[in-house]
Protein backbone atom coordinates (compact mmCIF):
# COMPACT_ATOMS: atom_id res chain seq x y z
CA UNK A 1 0.00 0.00 0.00
CA UNK A 2 1.64 2.93 -1.17
CA UNK A 3 1.25 6.55 0.54
CA UNK A 4 -1.48 8.02 -1.11
CA UNK A 5 -3.63 5.46 -0.08
CA UNK A 6 -2.92 5.50 3.34
CA UNK A 7 -3.63 9.22 3.32
CA UNK A 8 -6.63 8.35 1.77
CA UNK A 9 -7.51 5.78 4.34
CA UNK A 10 -7.45 7.64 7.30
CA UNK A 11 -7.19 11.31 6.88
CA UNK A 12 -9.67 11.23 4.18
CA UNK A 13 -12.09 8.55 5.29
CA UNK A 14 -15.83 8.94 3.50
CA UNK A 15 -17.59 7.36 6.80
CA UNK A 16 -16.20 10.79 8.40
CA UNK A 17 -16.33 13.45 5.63
CA UNK A 18 -19.35 12.41 4.03
CA UNK A 19 -23.06 11.08 5.11
CA UNK A 20 -23.61 7.81 4.79
CA UNK A 21 -23.91 6.12 2.07
CA UNK A 22 -21.96 8.36 -0.40
CA UNK A 23 -18.11 8.77 -1.58
CA UNK A 24 -16.53 11.50 -3.38
CA UNK A 25 -17.23 9.96 -6.27
CA UNK A 26 -20.83 10.85 -6.48
CA UNK A 27 -19.66 14.57 -5.20
CA UNK A 28 -17.69 14.74 -8.37
CA UNK A 29 -20.11 12.86 -10.77
CA UNK A 30 -22.76 15.21 -9.37
CA UNK A 31 -20.38 18.52 -11.08
CA UNK A 32 -18.82 16.23 -14.03
CA UNK A 33 -21.81 18.27 -16.71
CA UNK A 34 -20.18 21.98 -15.69
CA UNK A 35 -18.68 23.95 -12.75
CA UNK A 36 -15.79 22.35 -10.25
CA UNK A 37 -16.40 20.30 -7.38
CA UNK A 38 -14.47 20.01 -4.03
CA UNK A 39 -11.42 18.37 -4.15
CA UNK A 40 -9.36 18.02 -0.70
CA UNK A 41 -6.07 19.01 -2.67
CA UNK A 42 -7.47 22.66 -3.58
CA UNK A 43 -6.78 23.96 -0.35
CA UNK A 44 -3.09 22.84 -0.67
CA UNK A 45 -3.41 26.37 -2.27
CA UNK A 46 -3.99 28.05 1.07
CA UNK A 47 -0.15 27.14 2.43
CA UNK A 48 1.89 29.70 -0.40
CA UNK A 49 -1.17 32.52 -0.54
CA UNK A 50 -0.70 32.30 2.94
CA UNK A 51 2.83 33.36 3.35
CA UNK A 52 2.06 35.92 0.30
CA UNK A 53 -0.44 36.99 2.62
CA UNK A 54 2.13 38.10 5.18
CA UNK A 55 4.54 39.51 2.51
CA UNK A 56 1.94 41.72 1.62
CA UNK A 57 0.87 42.87 5.04
CA UNK A 58 4.93 43.50 5.45
CA UNK A 59 4.63 45.90 2.36
CA UNK A 60 1.17 47.10 3.32
CA UNK A 61 2.06 48.10 6.82
CA UNK A 62 5.07 50.36 5.64
CA UNK A 63 4.61 51.98 2.42
CA UNK A 64 1.15 52.66 2.84
CA UNK A 65 -0.50 52.16 6.77
CA UNK A 66 2.68 53.92 8.34
CA UNK A 67 2.20 57.06 6.01
CA UNK A 68 -1.69 57.27 6.50
CA UNK A 69 -0.90 57.19 10.25
CA UNK A 70 1.30 59.54 9.95
CA UNK A 71 -1.40 61.80 8.04
CA UNK A 72 -4.15 60.93 10.41
CA UNK A 73 -2.02 61.86 13.59
CA UNK A 74 -1.58 58.62 15.10
CA UNK A 75 1.22 59.75 17.79
CA UNK A 76 2.95 57.33 20.69
CA UNK A 77 3.50 58.26 23.71
CA UNK A 78 7.30 58.29 24.46
CA UNK A 79 8.38 56.08 27.93
CA UNK A 80 11.08 56.50 30.31
CA UNK A 81 14.89 54.85 28.85
CA UNK A 82 15.78 52.33 31.83
CA UNK A 83 19.40 51.84 32.81
CA UNK A 84 20.87 48.89 31.96
CA UNK A 85 20.29 46.64 35.21
CA UNK A 86 21.57 43.14 33.88
CA UNK A 87 19.86 41.33 36.78
CA UNK A 88 16.75 43.29 36.42
CA UNK A 89 16.87 42.81 32.78
CA UNK A 90 17.28 38.37 33.03
CA UNK A 91 14.51 38.40 35.57
CA UNK A 92 11.97 40.58 33.19
CA UNK A 93 12.86 38.49 30.21
CA UNK A 94 12.19 35.32 32.25
CA UNK A 95 8.92 36.32 34.04
CA UNK A 96 7.78 39.53 32.53
CA UNK A 97 5.27 40.03 35.19
CA UNK A 98 5.08 41.84 39.08
CA UNK A 99 7.82 40.82 41.08
CA UNK A 100 6.43 38.88 43.97
CA UNK A 101 8.27 39.24 47.35
CA UNK A 102 10.45 37.04 47.78
CA UNK A 103 11.41 38.13 44.49
CA UNK A 104 12.23 41.43 45.48
CA UNK A 105 14.29 40.45 48.53
CA UNK A 106 16.51 38.48 46.14
CA UNK A 107 16.54 41.37 43.30
CA UNK A 108 17.45 43.90 46.26
CA UNK A 109 20.46 41.31 47.49
CA UNK A 110 21.76 40.96 43.86
CA UNK A 111 21.21 44.57 42.79
CA UNK A 112 22.27 46.64 45.72
CA UNK A 113 18.64 48.73 45.42
CA UNK A 114 15.23 49.12 46.64
CA UNK A 115 12.36 47.55 46.29
CA UNK A 116 10.51 50.70 45.42
CA UNK A 117 13.71 51.35 42.89
CA UNK A 118 13.18 47.93 41.48
CA UNK A 119 9.45 47.78 40.98
CA UNK A 120 10.19 51.64 39.16
CA UNK A 121 12.71 50.04 36.99
CA UNK A 122 10.55 46.89 36.38
CA UNK A 123 7.30 49.20 35.09
CA UNK A 124 9.52 51.75 33.14
CA UNK A 125 10.68 48.29 31.40
CA UNK A 126 7.49 47.00 30.73
CA UNK A 127 6.54 50.36 29.24
CA UNK A 128 9.04 49.85 26.76
CA UNK A 129 7.75 47.15 25.57
CA UNK A 130 4.37 48.01 25.04
CA UNK A 131 3.05 48.68 21.74
CA UNK A 132 2.82 52.05 20.15
CA UNK A 133 0.07 53.40 18.56
CA UNK A 134 1.56 53.61 14.82
CA UNK A 135 2.24 49.72 15.56
CA UNK A 136 -2.17 49.12 16.44
CA UNK A 137 -2.60 51.53 13.23
CA UNK A 138 -0.81 49.65 11.38
CA UNK A 139 -1.96 46.04 12.60
CA UNK A 140 -6.02 47.52 12.23
CA UNK A 141 -5.71 48.85 8.96
CA UNK A 142 -4.22 45.95 7.09
CA UNK A 143 -7.12 43.47 8.82
CA UNK A 144 -9.58 46.49 7.79
CA UNK A 145 -8.44 46.32 4.29
CA UNK A 146 -8.84 43.01 4.29
CA UNK A 147 -12.34 42.34 6.19
CA UNK A 148 -13.18 45.40 3.46
CA UNK A 149 -12.64 43.63 0.77
CA UNK A 150 -13.63 39.92 1.39
CA UNK A 151 -17.11 41.54 2.46
CA UNK A 152 -17.82 43.56 -0.58
CA UNK A 153 -16.21 40.30 -2.81
CA UNK A 154 -18.02 37.51 -0.26
CA UNK A 155 -21.75 39.93 -0.76
CA UNK A 156 -21.42 40.07 -4.57
CA UNK A 157 -21.02 36.96 -5.08
CA UNK A 158 -23.94 35.60 -2.72
CA UNK A 159 -26.64 38.06 -3.04
CA UNK A 160 -28.14 36.40 -6.02
CA UNK A 161 -27.74 32.92 -5.23
CA UNK A 162 -30.81 31.44 -3.60
CA UNK A 163 -29.60 29.77 -0.34
CA UNK A 164 -28.37 33.92 0.50
CA UNK A 165 -32.32 34.07 0.98
CA UNK A 166 -33.89 31.27 1.75
CA UNK A 167 -31.49 29.02 4.00
CA UNK A 168 -33.07 25.46 3.09
CA UNK A 169 -31.87 25.77 -0.46
CA UNK A 170 -28.32 25.16 1.21
CA UNK A 171 -29.17 21.32 1.10
CA UNK A 172 -30.91 21.29 -1.92
CA UNK A 173 -29.44 18.41 -3.94
CA UNK A 174 -26.89 18.11 -1.64
CA UNK A 175 -23.67 16.36 -2.14
CA UNK A 176 -24.60 16.94 -6.19
CA UNK A 177 -23.58 20.85 -5.66
CA UNK A 178 -21.51 22.87 -8.30
CA UNK A 179 -19.43 25.13 -6.85
CA UNK A 180 -18.96 28.73 -8.27
CA UNK A 181 -15.90 29.96 -9.29
CA UNK A 182 -15.88 33.11 -7.05
CA UNK A 183 -17.13 30.54 -4.53
CA UNK A 184 -14.32 28.82 -4.71
CA UNK A 185 -11.64 32.04 -4.16
CA UNK A 186 -13.80 32.97 -1.88
CA UNK A 187 -12.70 29.85 0.46
CA UNK A 188 -8.89 29.66 -0.98
CA UNK A 189 -8.92 33.33 0.32
CA UNK A 190 -9.91 33.32 3.27
CA UNK A 191 -8.16 30.30 4.77
CA UNK A 192 -4.94 31.71 3.70
CA UNK A 193 -5.79 34.76 5.29
CA UNK A 194 -6.59 33.01 8.78
CA UNK A 195 -3.34 30.87 8.24
CA UNK A 196 -1.49 33.85 7.93
CA UNK A 197 -3.24 35.08 11.43
CA UNK A 198 -2.42 31.80 12.58
CA UNK A 199 1.26 31.95 11.39
CA UNK A 200 1.95 35.68 12.85
CA UNK A 201 0.15 35.41 16.18
CA UNK A 202 3.41 35.11 18.07
CA UNK A 203 4.65 38.56 16.76
CA UNK A 204 1.21 40.19 16.37
CA UNK A 205 0.20 42.58 19.56
CA UNK A 206 -0.79 40.37 22.40
CA UNK A 207 -4.04 41.29 24.23
CA UNK A 208 -6.65 39.83 26.90
CA UNK A 209 -8.54 37.51 24.64
CA UNK A 210 -5.26 36.05 23.19
CA UNK A 211 -6.22 32.34 24.16
CA UNK A 212 -9.74 32.95 22.79
CA UNK A 213 -8.36 34.56 19.61
CA UNK A 214 -5.96 31.04 18.73
CA UNK A 215 -9.03 29.02 19.56
CA UNK A 216 -11.17 31.34 16.91
CA UNK A 217 -8.61 31.05 14.55
CA UNK A 218 -8.24 27.03 14.40
CA UNK A 219 -11.93 26.38 14.80
CA UNK A 220 -12.10 28.41 11.97
CA UNK A 221 -9.58 26.92 9.50
CA UNK A 222 -11.20 23.42 10.44
CA UNK A 223 -14.66 24.53 9.76
CA UNK A 224 -13.35 26.25 6.26
CA UNK A 225 -11.80 22.86 5.66
CA UNK A 226 -13.83 20.26 6.87
CA UNK A 227 -16.96 22.29 5.09
CA UNK A 228 -15.00 22.57 1.73
CA UNK A 229 -14.00 18.81 1.51
CA UNK A 230 -17.46 17.67 2.34
CA UNK A 231 -19.42 20.54 0.23
CA UNK A 232 -20.66 22.57 2.54
CA UNK A 233 -19.85 25.17 0.64
CA UNK A 234 -23.34 27.03 0.63
CA UNK A 235 -23.06 27.43 4.37
CA UNK A 236 -19.68 27.85 4.57
CA UNK A 237 -19.84 30.91 2.55
CA UNK A 238 -22.60 32.14 4.88
CA UNK A 239 -20.89 31.77 7.78
CA UNK A 240 -17.72 33.43 6.73
CA UNK A 241 -19.99 36.59 5.15
CA UNK A 242 -21.53 36.99 8.39
CA UNK A 243 -18.19 36.80 10.42
CA UNK A 244 -16.71 40.12 7.83
CA UNK A 245 -19.83 42.02 7.61
CA UNK A 246 -18.76 43.36 11.26
CA UNK A 247 -14.62 42.91 11.72
CA UNK A 248 -13.72 45.44 9.08
CA UNK A 249 -16.27 48.32 10.97
CA UNK A 250 -14.52 47.01 14.67
CA UNK A 251 -10.84 47.64 13.09
CA UNK A 252 -12.15 50.68 11.40
CA UNK A 253 -13.22 52.54 14.35
CA UNK A 254 -9.68 51.13 16.18
CA UNK A 255 -8.26 52.68 13.83
CA UNK A 256 -9.71 56.43 14.44
CA UNK A 257 -9.04 55.74 18.52
CA UNK A 258 -5.11 55.05 17.57
CA UNK A 259 -5.31 58.91 15.68
CA UNK A 260 -7.43 60.45 18.30
CA UNK A 261 -10.83 61.13 16.16
CA UNK A 262 -12.56 60.33 19.28
CA UNK A 263 -16.55 61.64 17.62
CA UNK A 264 -15.53 58.94 14.53
CA UNK A 265 -14.74 56.18 16.74
CA UNK A 266 -17.29 56.04 18.61
CA UNK A 267 -19.79 56.92 15.70
CA UNK A 268 -18.21 53.48 14.02
CA UNK A 269 -18.43 51.56 17.62
CA UNK A 270 -22.21 52.32 18.15
CA UNK A 271 -22.35 51.13 14.17
CA UNK A 272 -20.42 48.01 14.80
CA UNK A 273 -21.99 47.38 18.10
CA UNK A 274 -25.55 47.10 16.15
CA UNK A 275 -24.08 45.19 13.46
CA UNK A 276 -22.29 42.95 15.40
CA UNK A 277 -25.36 42.07 18.25
CA UNK A 278 -27.66 41.17 15.16
CA UNK A 279 -25.66 38.91 13.23
CA UNK A 280 -23.61 37.09 15.72
CA UNK A 281 -26.65 36.83 18.41
CA UNK A 282 -29.41 36.60 15.80
CA UNK A 283 -28.44 35.41 12.52
CA UNK A 284 -25.45 33.59 13.18
CA UNK A 285 -27.39 31.17 15.91
CA UNK A 286 -31.17 31.71 14.86
CA UNK A 287 -30.63 31.15 11.00
CA UNK A 288 -27.35 29.54 9.98
CA UNK A 289 -26.68 27.11 13.15
CA UNK A 290 -30.40 26.58 12.77
CA UNK A 291 -30.04 25.18 9.40
CA UNK A 292 -27.13 23.16 9.74
CA UNK A 293 -28.42 21.34 12.74
CA UNK A 294 -32.36 20.84 11.70
CA UNK A 295 -32.89 21.76 8.14
CA UNK A 296 -29.61 19.25 7.05
CA UNK A 297 -31.42 16.41 8.51
CA UNK A 298 -34.20 16.63 6.01
CA UNK A 299 -31.46 15.52 3.32
CA UNK A 300 -29.51 13.46 5.96
CA UNK A 301 -29.58 11.12 9.28
CA UNK A 302 -26.59 12.23 12.35
CA UNK A 303 -23.13 11.33 11.29
CA UNK A 304 -19.59 11.92 12.51
CA UNK A 305 -19.17 14.76 10.58
CA UNK A 306 -22.45 16.49 11.24
CA UNK A 307 -21.28 16.72 15.16
CA UNK A 308 -18.18 17.86 14.12
CA UNK A 309 -19.14 20.36 12.02
CA UNK A 310 -21.97 21.77 14.20
CA UNK A 311 -19.41 21.58 17.31
CA UNK A 312 -16.81 24.01 15.61
CA UNK A 313 -20.38 25.93 14.85
CA UNK A 314 -20.81 26.43 18.15
CA UNK A 315 -17.68 26.79 19.28
CA UNK A 316 -17.78 29.96 17.32
CA UNK A 317 -20.78 30.93 19.26
CA UNK A 318 -19.24 30.62 22.19
CA UNK A 319 -16.68 33.21 21.25
CA UNK A 320 -19.13 35.37 20.10
CA UNK A 321 -21.05 35.34 23.23
CA UNK A 322 -17.78 36.06 25.36
CA UNK A 323 -17.14 39.18 22.96
CA UNK A 324 -20.52 40.57 23.10
CA UNK A 325 -19.63 40.55 27.03
CA UNK A 326 -16.99 42.69 26.15
CA UNK A 327 -18.67 44.81 24.05
CA UNK A 328 -21.62 45.65 26.02
CA UNK A 329 -19.13 46.53 28.71
CA UNK A 330 -17.15 49.25 26.46
CA UNK A 331 -20.98 50.02 25.26
CA UNK A 332 -21.72 50.55 28.99
CA UNK A 333 -18.23 53.35 29.47
CA UNK A 334 -19.59 55.01 26.26
CA UNK A 335 -23.11 55.35 27.88
CA UNK A 336 -21.84 56.22 31.49
CA UNK A 337 -18.85 58.38 30.32
CA UNK A 338 -19.57 59.67 26.86
CA UNK A 339 -16.71 57.84 25.18
CA UNK A 340 -15.13 54.82 24.67
CA UNK A 341 -12.04 54.64 27.12
CA UNK A 342 -10.04 51.86 25.38
CA UNK A 343 -10.97 48.37 23.51
CA UNK A 344 -11.79 46.32 25.91
CA UNK A 345 -9.30 43.60 24.16
CA UNK A 346 -6.32 45.76 24.94
CA UNK A 347 -2.98 44.84 24.86
CA UNK A 348 -2.32 42.30 28.13
CA UNK A 349 -0.05 44.82 29.81
CA UNK A 350 -2.24 47.69 29.77
CA UNK A 351 -4.35 47.11 32.81
CA UNK A 352 -1.26 46.79 34.84
CA UNK A 353 0.19 49.83 33.61
CA UNK A 354 -3.37 51.67 33.92
CA UNK A 355 -3.33 51.10 37.54
CA UNK A 356 0.42 52.28 37.98
CA UNK A 357 -1.25 55.26 35.96
CA UNK A 358 -4.18 55.82 38.47
CA UNK A 359 -1.57 55.60 41.34
CA UNK A 360 0.19 58.66 39.98
CA UNK A 361 -2.79 60.19 39.32
CA UNK A 362 -4.06 59.57 42.58
CA UNK A 363 -0.88 61.03 43.86
CA UNK A 364 -1.02 64.13 41.20
CA UNK A 365 -4.59 64.48 42.58
CA UNK A 366 -3.53 65.04 46.55
CA UNK A 367 -0.99 67.09 45.41
CA UNK A 368 -3.55 69.40 43.85
CA UNK A 369 -5.93 69.02 47.04
CA UNK A 370 -2.75 69.84 49.28
CA UNK A 371 -1.82 73.06 46.69
CA UNK A 372 -5.49 74.38 47.02
CA UNK A 373 -5.53 74.28 50.26
CA UNK A 374 -2.08 75.90 50.45
CA UNK A 375 -3.92 78.85 48.12
CA UNK A 376 -6.50 78.85 50.10
CA UNK A 377 -5.09 79.68 53.36
CA UNK A 378 -2.83 82.52 51.29
CA UNK A 379 -6.09 83.96 50.43
CA UNK A 380 -7.65 83.93 53.77
CA UNK A 381 -3.91 85.00 55.27
CA UNK A 382 -3.80 88.17 52.41
CA UNK A 383 -7.55 88.84 53.49
CA UNK A 384 -6.79 89.10 57.50
CA UNK A 385 -3.90 91.30 56.11
CA UNK A 386 -5.98 93.59 54.61
CA UNK A 387 -8.57 93.70 57.24
CA UNK A 388 -6.08 94.46 59.68
CA UNK A 389 -4.56 97.09 57.88
CA UNK A 390 -7.80 98.89 57.46
CA UNK A 391 -8.72 98.00 61.33
CA UNK A 392 -5.34 99.67 62.13
CA UNK A 393 -6.25 102.84 59.27
CA UNK A 394 -9.61 103.76 61.64
CA UNK A 395 -8.06 103.14 64.70
CA UNK A 396 -5.33 106.32 63.57
CA UNK A 397 -8.08 108.26 61.88
CA UNK A 398 -9.93 107.83 65.51
CA UNK A 399 -6.63 108.89 67.57
CA UNK A 400 -6.16 111.91 65.63
CA UNK A 401 -9.57 112.94 65.79
CA UNK A 402 -9.42 114.78 69.07
CA UNK A 403 -6.86 116.36 68.23
CA UNK A 404 -7.91 118.17 65.00
CA UNK A 405 -10.73 119.42 67.30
Amino acid sequence: MDNSELVNQWIWRQDFWLPPGLTWKDIAEGTADGGRHPVPRDLLLSLPLALGFIALRFVFERVVALPLSRRLGVRDRVWVRVMPVPKLEAFYLQKKQQPSQNDLLVLEKHCGLTPHQIQTWLRHRRNQDRPGNTRKFCEASWRFVFYLMAFSAGLVSLINTPWFWDHRECWRGYPRQVVAEAQYWYYIVELSFYLSLLLCVSVDIKRKDFKEQIIHHIATIFLITFSYCANYVRVGTLVMLVHDSSDFLLESAKMFSYAGWRKTCNTLFVVFTAVFLVTRLVVFPFRIIYTAVVDSLDVFPPYSGYYFLNGLLLVLQALHIFWAWLILRMVHKFVFLGKVERDERSDEESEADEEEEDEGGEEEHSCEQKKGAFNSKLVSLADNCVLNNLTNQGRKMNSRMPKAR
